[in-house]
Order: C-alpha cells, then sequence, then structure tokens
C-alpha cells in the first residue's frame, strides 16, 4: 500500500512537472510570434511620408493646382520626402489620387514609377519634368498625358481629398508598357508592394 501511494504521488508529480513544462514552452512560443508580429508592425508603422508646402499651409494651394479646364493654378507638383521605408525595397513609386471626383472611378492625378531605391523623395516640379530622380518613369493620368496634374474639382463641389501614396516595391522596374492607364500600373504596384505611406491634402474652388 505505502510503494502504490508513494508511485500514485510520484506519477502526480511528474504530470505536474510535464503541464508545466508544456505551459512554459506554449508561453514562449506566444511571447515569440508576438515580438515577431511586433517588429514586422514597426518595420511597416515607420515608413511615412511628408510634404512640407501641403502641410504647412493645410490645404493645397494655387501653385500645385491645375492650370486648365476652368483652373488657373501653376500646376507644379509638390515636393514630397519619405523615411522609413521597409528592408528589401528596391524601388518607389508615387500616385496622386481623387477619390472624390465626379467620374464614378475617381482621378488620378500623377503616376510616377521606377523611382530609385536610393531615393528619398521628390524635389518641387519633379512631376513637370525638372529634377527627377534619374531612372524615374511618369505614366499616363486622367488628363490623358503623363506628369503632373493638379487639383481641379467642379467649382462648388465640397473639397476633395487628394491621398499622394509613395510605394515600397519588391522589383527594380514596373513591367507595363509605357502607355500603360494608371489601373495597370495600380494594379501591378499593388502587386509588388511591401509597404505605403501615405498623406491626404484637401482642396476646393
Amino acid at each position: 500500500m505505502l510503494n502504490s501511494h508513494r508511485l500514485r504521488q510520484v506519477s502526480i508529480a511528474a504530470a505536474a512537472l510535464m503541464i508545466g513544462a508544456a505551459s512554459i514552452a506554449s508561453a514562449q512560443k506566444a511571447t515569440t510570434a508576438t515580438t515577431a508580429k511586433a517588429k514586422k508592425a514597426s518595420a511597416v508603422t515607420h515608413f511615412r511620408v511628408t510634404a512640407p508646402d501641403l502641410e504647412s499651409k493645410g490645404r493645397i494651394t494655387a501653385t500645385h493646382v491645375f492650370k486648365g479646364m476652368g483652373c488657373t493654378g501653376d500646376n507644379i507638383s509638390p515636393a514630397l520626402n519619405w523615411t522609413g521605408a521597409p528592408a528589401g525595397t528596391k524601388s518607389f513609386a508615387v500616385t496622386a489620387y481623387d477619390p472624390d471626383a465626379p467620374t464614378g472611378s475617381g482621378w488620378w492625378h500623377w503616376v510616377m514609377y521606377n523611382i530609385p531605391a536610393s531615393a528619398t523623395g521628390l524635389a518641387a516640379g519633379a512631376g513637370n519634368g525638372r529634377g527627377a530622380p534619374s531612372g524615374s518613369t511618369e505614366g499616363l493620368t486622367d488628363f490623358g498625358s503623363k506628369g503632373y496634374g493638379g487639383p481641379c474639382p467642379p467649382a462648388g463641389d465640397k473639397p476633395h481629398h487628394y491621398h499622394f501614396t509613395v510605394f515600397a516595391l519588391k522589383v527594380d522596374k514596373l513591367d507595363v508598357p509605357g502607355n500603360a492607364m494608371p489601373a495597370m500600373v495600380g494594379f501591378n504596384l499593388f502587386a509588388n508592394k511591401l509597404a505605403t505611406a501615405r498623406l491626404t491634402a484637401l482642396y476646393a474652388r
């Protein structure tokens, strides 16, 4: 009886140790997974874009507004600066898009891709052919031409939202024809993105 009692105690103790070890292993695994997720989220979260001219004034000014279609701006693309691109970035792309345009599909104002991975921004006017990074490519916009086309919403509309997005891409160059429409370029951007950084500016007339 004594031996049986001791054996039962030893069995209970061994089972407790096994449960404890399993709990510790499970906790360590969960902690490792959480840490990995946090690191990944942190890497993406730190990718950000700024636009000194747009942010300091609050809204898009005449300097960056379209010239034509009833609008009388200077149509100069704003300067953009970005930081914190994820590891493995091989090129960048920049788009400007107005989801509020009364077209049923928004309006693409700017599409530039194949921007070298060494770039950390675009100078003002880069979308107009002034100082664009070597090797970068201007895509067609919904104005039917290449290069930056500024805001020009219908008069009297509520302020439109203009999304300036920087894509960090996993490819050196996009495999699209030179006359690719914005939607086709956009499809390839989302298929090859590592991360995106975006800012939104407003404009109405």
